[in-house]
């Protein structure tokens, strides 16, 4: 069953302005994609950051979400309606997180969580049906984020290896 659009109007609410990653998440195709869009300004400005704040805002980030992404699928009445993005962008600053600097390494990194994302390879698909609430909505996004980190990191290894 479709979910239900959400009204341009809703982004009044503070809740669901930051829950649908500040209206990316009103698209009516790939929301999950244009929310992780959202996540470009965040990562950019905490790239640089030295690892300890990076993690630390990201975890914060992470915990915000678990109460925003709740109240906001209760407003919505629909579980993880794809509107909610918040955990896109969470997720996506997962998996850069320690990737190196550069255009290649954010499309690279960009494209492997909404690989992960849509994907949902074991455990995230048993996690997507089993966890409720705002925790549901955020763990399996944060779990393909260190998915996506894992092979970005890979990557970064085996191109370091290559051009030794």
């Amino acid at each position: 069953m479709k979910p239900v659009p959400i009204p341009v109007a809703a982004i009044k609410d503070p809740v669901l302005f930051l829950a649908l990653g500040f209206g990316t998440g009103l698209s009516r195709f790939a929301p999950g994609t244009f929310g992780t869009l959202a996540a470009l300004p965040f990562y950019w400005m905490m790239q640089s950051l030295p690892i300890f704040y990076y993690s630390l805002i990201t975890v914060l980030l992470f915990a915000v979400g678990i109460l925003l992404c709740g109240v906001a699928a209760d407003k919505l009445g629909v579980h993880d309606h794809p509107g909610i993005v918040w955990d896109e962008i969470v997720g996506y600053l997962v998996t850069m997180f320690l990737a190196p600097a550069g255009w290649l390494w954010v499309i690279v990194g960009f494209i492997l969580f909404r690989l992960f994302d849509i994907w949902k390879p074991w455990p995230i698909s048993w996690l997507d049906a089993k966890v409720s609430g705002g925790l549901g909505i955020m763990i399996d996004d944060v779990l393909a984020g260190i998915y996506a980190a894992g092979v970005l990191q890979l990557l970064v290894f085996l191109l370091a290896y290559w051009n030794s």
